[in-house]
């Protein structure tokens, strides 16, 4: 699996270790994670969770501008995080080469950033129209993600970039009004059920659980066992571990 380690340039992250606001603990966050089984780096600059502040697309890109071209020069795939364009088509300006979608590509105008770079699209489910705005999911999460799916990627076909895209379950994102038991519940559902997603043959990307429960482990194994392309991590030491105690490598 192709690891990308997470950079968070926003001090609102629930993983502390992730933040690392200067292009000097970016870049020893960068090495830590790239030392340790990650092949690229996820950087984002606004927080996604209840507890973080929404910024304007202008402070958000001031806490990126320098960490971006920081990171770039690493020379390793390097995806941005974000839901709004202006910050998006900045970062790729710079050196940035994947788009991590957080609004699920829901605008035009994110569409038509991808379209101007041709760059690799990390496309999660959402509920809502961005993860500030989430709704608890009430039918069968498998087959609304695969609804969700079919019509973006039919804008997707609209602008050629298909191919491009990266499908991701979104089970990070959730209203935090959902109990812990039943988000586990709700994503033991989705992980045991990726292969559903297989349908549109493109790769898969998943935010790894990394909390330290008997759940979260759970959750881990159930997620490896289905071999995604792709996983985004904070702790790349203890997936790589899991990998070879599962005999996946």
């Amino acid at each position: 699996m192709f690891l990308y380690g997470v950079v968070n340039a926003s001090g609102d992250s629930l993983n502390t270790d992730s933040i690392a606001t200067t292009p000097q603990a970016a870049t020893r966050r960068a090495e830590y994670l790239l030392d340790h089984g990650c092949q690229g780096i996820d950087l984002g600059g606004q927080g996604s969770t209840d507890n973080a502040t929404v910024v304007s697309w202008e402070e958000e890109w001031l806490r990126l501008e320098a960490i971006v071209d920081t990171l770039a020069a690493l020379g390793v795939p390097l995806s941005i995080d974000s839901w709004k364009p202006e910050v998006t088509r900045r970062a790729l300006e710079h050196g940035a080469t994947v788009i991590n979608a957080a609004d699920g590509m829901q605008t035009d105008e994110m569409w038509q950033v991808a379209a101007d770079f041709q760059v690799p699209i990390v496309l999660p489910f959402l509920s809502g129209p961005n993860p500030r705005q989430m709704e608890l999911v009430r039918a069968d999460p498998v087959q609304v993600m695969l609804d969700f799916f079919t019509e973006q990627l039919a804008v997707a076909d609209r602008y050629g970039l298909r191919s491009l895209c990266i499908l991701d379950p979104g089970t990070g994102f959730a209203p935090s009004n959902w109990p812990w038991e039943e988000r586990f519940l709700y994503q033991k559902r989705v992980y045991s059920n990726l292969d559903a997603l297989r349908v549109f043959d493109l790769p898969l990307y998943i935010a790894l659980p990394w909390k330290e429960t008997a759940q979260h482990d759970e959750l881990l194994e159930i997620v490896l066992r289905q071999r995604p392309e792709y996983g985004r991590v904070h702790y790349p030491e203890k997936v790589r571990h899991v990998e070879r105690e599962l005999g996946l490598v």
